[in-house]
């Protein structure tokens, strides 16, 4: 069979990357059509056909995360390179092996005024320097980058493919059936000395780990991070910050002398207080490049612990009726019937009907939040959420991945393991063009998306932008209200809709979901100008 030099280029390059992938997502377009045709041949590859490239490496980055391995992202040259940025930046900050394998003009014709050509060298910046490729021994310098030592960081790859593109006939299928490994290698800091003596808590956020010799500590978890044994409520954060309070006609003293942080928590402002309190020893936990010190007064960083003295058996009684009494009170308060029908109501619901063996995907903003109010994690519940810089961007096409990833590592099962993933409006409306899948791609097969609809920015009201002296242009600034039809939408492409407005339906359409399986957008109809008094109600539990 006879090929050009380009489609020569183009295998070398897939050769290189196939004993570490098993999906790449594909985008149109005729400068990477060596690339195309070349990923489309190999049985070792399961490609993915999106034709927007920036909800194309959102999908590839929730493949990467979900599978923890790289995915390639390949689109031709141009703008279609830079639409790829938001991905990187999320990538790079959760440390998420996303590679993003560009097409190129030759190097003669940038900067000469040549159609769609752009300086794609360098293009992400630090977050992932490009390695160029214009020739077959620079191929190498690809291999190298994935090989032993590696990072967990996103990679760019810029081919420069000049023509003849490609030649009258397809290459030929080649290549083992799907095999890719990839092993995390994280960054040791060492070990760090803790002393459990001294009133400890330990604050695990994205990326966290379960640390021996901390198993038993008291431990504000995120919804992303494990299931911790002592769970302390994330609202109970506030009762910690005092230092003491007074309980049957006892004082007792509340603050930590110890905050220990593990991966990288982002959530809750009075989480970040404790962190960030120059009164509270404070160690950092990590496995990546990221520390999590926003005050910078840490006094010692590492990735394992060797453990000293015992706990306090006051102090786990303390976290413990802290903690009792946080999660009570955000059950009293999703009771009140004035704040209706609400995104907390919906997280509520999301998290009370998930099971042992679901995947949960939460998106940014009140979605996360809400989860972890009312009570996440859970054990048996895998949760994933764009937390490296929690963004909303790409969440239609990362909750589609999550659910392709879940599907991919059951292809033998009648039934894939249900996800569930819970967005905001807005989140879900700015990558609405992700539910865009061809009839020939791989379809998620057990997802239920829940849409939290308030008609706008939910998250605003709960922050300063919320203050009543701002409320003359907060709808059109904060609020941003769209009026969108988001079933005429999913009707649009042909996804099933069902739209609640009260509690008790919406968790009935989501019991429904673990009987039949499928691909599902059920809309909540909720109010948001209740949430600022709601959130009140929440603070007022604790203070």
């Amino acid at each position: 069979m006879s090929s050009t030099p380009a489609q020569d280029l183009a295998r070398a390059v897939l050769n290189s990357l196939a004993p570490h992938v098993t999906d790449v997502v594909l985008c149109p377009g005729s400068r990477n059509s060596p690339l195309s045709l070349e990923v489309l041949a190999r049985r070792d590859i399961r490609v993915h056909v999106r034709i927007d490239e920036r909800s194309a490496s959102f999908l590839a980055l929730s493949l990467a995360r979900a599978q923890a391995r790289p995915v390639a992202v390949v689109m031709t040259s141009g703008t279609a390179v830079a639409n790829c940025l938001p991905a990187v930046e999320e990538a790079a900050h959760a440390h998420i092996p996303l590679i993003v394998l560009s097409a190129d003009r030759p190097a003669h014709l940038v900067g000469t005024g040549a159609s769609q050509t752009i300086t794609q060298d360098g293009i992400f910046g630090g977050n992932a320097p490009t390695v160029s490729v214009s020739e077959l021994e620079h191929v190498s310098l690809i291999e190298h980058e994935l090989g032993e030592g590696a990072s967990q960081r996103p990679r760019h790859f810029n081919i420069a493919l000049d023509v003849p593109l490609v030649s009258a006939e397809l290459p030929e299928i080649h290549g083992d059936s799907l095999g890719a490994k990839w092993t995390h290698r994280w960054i040791n800091h060492g070990e760090v000395e803790v002393d459990l003596g001294e009133n400890t808590l330990v604050i695990a956020g994205d990326e966290a780990w379960e640390v021996e010799g901390l198993e038993d500590v008291p431990t504000i978890a995120e919804p992303t991070a494990p299931k911790p044994y002592n769970p302390v409520h994330p609202l109970a954060a506030e009762i910690l910050l005092k230092e003491q309070v007074s309980a049957e006609g006892y004082v007792v003293n509340t603050r930590p002398d110890h905050v220990i942080v593990v991966g990288h928590p982002t959530l809750h402002r009075g989480v970040i207080k404790l962190l960030s309190d120059p009164g509270i020893k404070l160690t950092v936990l990590s496995r990546t490049s990221t520390i999590t010190d926003p005050a910078r007064h840490a006094t010692a960083v590492g990735s394992s612990v060797k453990v000293s003295g015992t706990q306090d058996k006051q102090w786990l009684k303390i976290c413990s009726a802290a903690s009792e009494l946080a999660a009570e009170g955000v059950r009293d308060v999703l009771e009140q019937e004035e704040f209706g029908f609400t995104g907390l109501h919906v997280a509520a619901a999301v998290a009370d009907t998930l099971g042992t063996g679901d995947t949960l995907f939460a998106a940014a903003s009140n979605p996360i939040r809400d989860l972890s109010f009312v009570g996440m994690p859970f054990d048996g519940v895998d949760t994933f959420s764009p937390r490296g810089t929690a963004g909303i961007d790409g969440s239609v096409s990362q909750a589609i991945g999550t659910a392709l990833a879940v599907q991919s590592r059951h292809p033998d099962e009648i039934r894939a393991p249900r996800t569930v993933a819970l967005l905001g409006d807005l989140a879900f409306l700015h990558d609405v063009g992700g539910l865009l899948i061809g009839p020939d791609e791989p379809r998620p097969e057990n997802l239920t998306i829940v849409v939290s609809n308030d008609n706008g920015g939910g998250i605003f009201e709960l922050l300063e932008t919320g203050a009543e002296g701002l409320r003359t242009n907060f709808e059109r600034a904060f609020g941003t209200p769209h009026d969108a039809s988001i079933g005429d939408l999913c009707a649009g492409y042909g996804v099933a809709h069902r739209e609640v407005d009260n509690l008790q339906d919406l968790i009935l359409a989501l019991v429904d979901t673990t009987e039949v399986s499928g691909f599902y957008v059920i809309e909540a109809t909720t109010r948001r100008d209740t949430r600022r008094a709601q959130q009140q109600a929440l603070n007022a539990k604790v203070r």
